[in-house]
């Protein structure tokens, strides 16, 4: 075949920058937004925020005098304040820098002096407060070793094992695995190791120091006060050699296994339940982060509305003080840049908070019923009924209900719980599929713990109520709710 040159027109799609940038946004959660504004105010110095973290701390001017913060002005044309819907449109002109707002230009005034009378500066009340971190595991237990261990040489063998711990308060490590990668000029010997893991197992909480939950149970009950005897011996049975049937609640071989009757495993079963089998965990430092949900459901005249959550906004605009510069100044081009590029951030991030509000707006007005009376009456939803509403596609609904979240009466959401598919019924009608697992989460609360339900016989009991439902379904959202099977719910 014969190469050649050939010179071909065609169209195709384009993504800009701006759009780019909206899509970005829109699929953006509420932490992740704040640290890409974090980025673009570090970024581009025509940006400002007014929410910031830092307003109400106490500062100090040149001369060492303290100076208290003022609330500042509302937020100018140029920035996101009060309302998606409210920003005010720049032109596109490059040189369209007398748009600027001058409601701005008193923001050099947000702070001034304090007088002498109002405060004291040695008063606590007025004094920024921070919170102490808290204690960790390891600390709690080296604070134990320093008041109990003399020895210098085991204090160094209880430290390392001290280090050997995972967040749980367990050792991942056996005795013999330590032994082996020590240097053998210590001259350490087994018997060390041990004394060393038994004084970590007398330390504060009850069951650190463990090798397997099974020892982990058995040293809290030996500690346990105000415990007869027999019950101490049954309980310390069942953890040291039968814990997997007890885990299995297999009461029937466990009964056989320690000839007992029903009283006596109960009596045992509530002394193994006041047991922590994570005595770490109370000390790890994994708070979760808080979520704020981007709407509020709000009832006005009988009906559920969705209103903003403002403080979930980010209130952001461009700095007065630039735009003083770009006003007088006759060389424009070294800012414009970024002027444009600050416009098209606030705009998005207005268009976003616009969208998320007319997306959640179309569910609340799809979901009356669970508002008004819980999950037990949401309706079958999809994602094409919403965009075909809206006029949008249907991965812009689904960017805008991941990760996004609504404060309701009966607890905050996120928008995609909202959406299910349907299940036809026996009427002919159809059921969401949130409302089957809130049926069979009503079915499980009621039933006997003695002979629990199984999933044959909760979908016998929906199919009463007109809901054919497979049985490996009902498992299926039996997971979902994370109730576990009827083997492990059933009680003495």
């Amino acid at each position: 075949m014969k190469q050649k040159l050939q010179t071909r027109l065609a169209q195709h799609f384009a993504l800009t920058p701006q759009l780019q940038q909206s899509i970005k946004l829109l699929q953006l959660s509420s932490l992740e937004l704040n640290e890409e504004i974090e980025r673009a105010l570090l970024d581009n110095p025509l940006l400002e925020r007014l929410d910031d973290p830092l307003a109400n701390t106490t500062r100090f001017q040149a001369d060492g005098s303290i100076i208290r913060p003022v609330a500042p002005p509302g937020p100018d044309a140029a920035g996101i304040g009060s309302s998606p819907a409210q920003s005010t449109e720049h032109h596109d002109e490059p040189n369209a820098f007398d748009n600027l707002s001058g409601a701005a230009e008193t923001e050099h005034l947000i702070w001034d002096s304090a007088k002498q009378s109002d405060r004291h500066p040695d008063d606590e009340r007025f004094q920024p407060q921070l919170e102490a971190p808290p204690e960790s595991l390891k600390e709690h237990l080296l604070s134990q070793m320093r008041l109990t261990v003399r020895d210098q040489r085991q204090r160094a063998l209880v430290e390392l094992m001290i280090d050997a711990l995972d967040t749980n308060g367990y050792l991942q490590e056996t005795l013999g695995e330590m032994l082996e990668w020590l240097p053998p000029e210590l001259n350490i010997d087994y018997a060390e190791l041990e004394d060393a893991l038994a004084c970590i197992q007398n330390f504060d909480p009850p069951g650190v120091g463990s090798r397997n939950s099974a020892e982990c149970l058995a040293i809290q009950i030996r500690l346990m006060q105000n415990i007869p005897y027999i019950v101490r011996k049954r309980a310390l049975n069942i953890v040291e050699n039968h814990l997997k049937l007890f885990a299995q609640r297999d009461f029937n071989r466990l009964k056989k296994a320690l000839s007992c009757d029903d009283e006596d495993l109960l009596e045992a079963q509530a002394v193994i339940q006041r047991c922590n089998p994570h005595p770490g965990a109370a000390f790890a430092n994994d708070a979760a982060d808080m979520i704020v949900p981007e709407i509020i459901a709000v009832k006005k005249d009988g009906v559920w509305h969705a209103e903003l959550n403002m403080d979930a906004v980010p209130k952001i605009r461009i700095n007065q003080m630039y735009g003083d510069i770009l006003k007088t100044t006759s060389n424009k081009t070294s800012l414009n840049t970024r002027f444009q590029e600050a416009k098209w951030l606030i705009r998005n991030i207005n268009q976003r908070f616009d969208t998320i509000l007319k997306v959640s707006e179309a569910i609340i007005e799809r979901q009356q019923n669970f508002f008004s009376l819980g999950p037990s009456a949401m309706r079958p939803l999809v994602l094409r009924e919403i965009a075909d509403t809206l006029g949008l596609h249907e991965s812009t609904i689904s960017r805008v209900t991941t990760q996004k979240f609504m404060l309701t009466p009966l607890g905050i959401f996120e928008l995609k719980y909202f959406f299910g598919s349907h299940i036809a019924t026996e009427g002919g009608g159809e059921a969401s599929s949130t409302a089957i697992r809130e049926k069979i989460r009503q079915l499980i609360a009621q039933e006997d713990s003695k002979k629990p339900y199984s999933d044959n016989k909760i979908a016998q009991l929906l199919e009463k109520e007109g809901l054919v439902i497979a049985r490996r379904t009902i498992a299926k959202y039996r997971d979902i709710l994370k109730i576990p099977p009827a083997s492990l719910r059933k009680t003495l």
